[in-house]
């Protein structure tokens, strides 16, 4: 049965009711997130056979302009890899780490906490700096690392389960002083925030393609510095399918070790060269920067508080002042047909989250604020 649900839409302060389906629905979570219709477009078609010329092309060119947007330094190397950005994660853990290492982690939340498992999992030894809700990662907390014989440094750019965008030129400066090798997560913050991975020293940057590229879940990207490269191909790492080395030997020929997500790859070729055609990733940056200030700006005088202290562009965390965020959650998908970002765990009640990421206008920020006037 196909999805339809009402939802209401305001005309001269009331409501009008109209049927929603899933192809007008208005989503704005931070993954999956909306799409343009030239990627939906390319979804809709047959999928190819893959070890072509054509598709070898397709592939080359996805990397070129991810190492483009990302501003990798020269030698950098990207591969694809079909699963959720957690399997880049620990891909990234097992190939580019070992017993040998001595790991900083930051978790200050879901996916900090996600990293933490990753590395006692693959018995990578580390010392943890845990943050509060909605924190800053400040100097203070890193000063008692200073010299300790630390090899590298592992940090969600943006954590998303709190919205709070850390400080990378804090964490760049510390990790040169150092010499520590710096992995960064950036799933939700590529393409929403400013990110220079050559200026800041960054070995290995993680994105998937349910974020800022705005097309269906199902490939990870791990963006590989030169140093990073060489890590990978000297790993010992026992895995075949996360096997990094034998990704970067398969790429240099545009293929994959495995049958990828293909379309999904076709997919994240059109919405590359769409960003390409419309200016780049500064203009991409401008615009989720507008969205997010526009958002921000409407929901003034909204019983909601902001509960992150340093917001990314990505998304906005909410803390309802009266109420359960949950429940506002359902209200908005079931009655308005609008989709949110529900928390987890200790946050399932306190805080949702507002995402700033795909096909999205200032006139769906509009539709959005009405509805939560209106549950609120």
């Amino acid at each position: 049965m196909a999805y339809q649900k009402k939802r209401a839409i305001f005309v001269d302060d009331k409501p009008l009711f109209v049927i929603m389906t899933l192809d007008n629905m208005l989503n704005f979570t931070v993954g999956p997130v909306m799409s343009s219709d030239a990627v939906r477009a390319v979804g809709g078609q047959q999928v190819p056979y893959f070890r072509t010329a054509e598709f070898s092309a397709t592939m080359l060119e996805n990397e070129r302009l991810m190492l483009r947007f990302a501003k990798a330094p020269q030698g950098s190397r990207a591969v694809f890899i079909t699963g959720s950005g957690t399997a880049s994660m620990e891909a990234v853990v097992m190939n580019l780490f070992s017993d040998r290492d001595k790991v900083i982690v930051v978790n200050g939340g879901s996916f900090g906490h996600r990293f933490v498992q990753l590395l006692d999992i693959h018995r990578v030894p580390f010392a943890e700096i845990k943050l509060e809700m909605g924190r800053q990662l400040r100097s203070e907390q890193l000063a008692p690392y200073e010299g300790q014989d630390y090899t590298g440094f592992l940090v969600n750019l943006d954590e998303t389960s709190t919205g709070v965008l850390y400080d990378i030129q804090l964490i760049s400066d510390f990790c040169r002083r150092n010499g520590l090798f710096l992995a960064v997560d950036s799933i939700s913050s590529f393409l929403a925030d400013p990110f220079d991975m050559a200026a800041l020293g960054v070995d290995v940057m993680i994105t998937g393609s349910q974020k800022a590229l705005a097309c269906p879940p199902g490939i990870s990207v791990v963006v590989m510095a030169p140093r990073a490269v060489a890590r990978a191909n000297a790993s010992e790492c026992r895995t075949m399918y996360l096997n990094l080395r034998d990704a970067l030997k398969n790429g240099e020929r545009g293929q994959t070790p495995f049958t990828p997500a293909v379309g999904t790859l076709r997919q994240i070729h059109a919405r590359l060269k769409e960003i390409e055609r419309a200016g780049g990733v500064e203009k991409e940056n401008e615009r989720a920067a507008r969205l997010a200030a526009d958002f921000r700006q409407k929901i003034k005088g909204l019983p909601l508080e902001i509960v992150s202290e340093s917001l990314s562009n990505a998304v906005t965390p909410l803390h309802p002042l009266h109420g359960s965020a949950y429940d506002i959650f359902l209200k908005l998908k079931d009655e308005y047909g609008i989709w949110i970002c529900p928390n987890g765990g200790d946050m399932a009640e306190k805080v949702f989250r507002v995402g700033h990421l795909g096909a999205l206008t200032p006139e769906d920020n509009t539709t959005l604020v009405e509805a939560l006037s209106a549950v609120l």
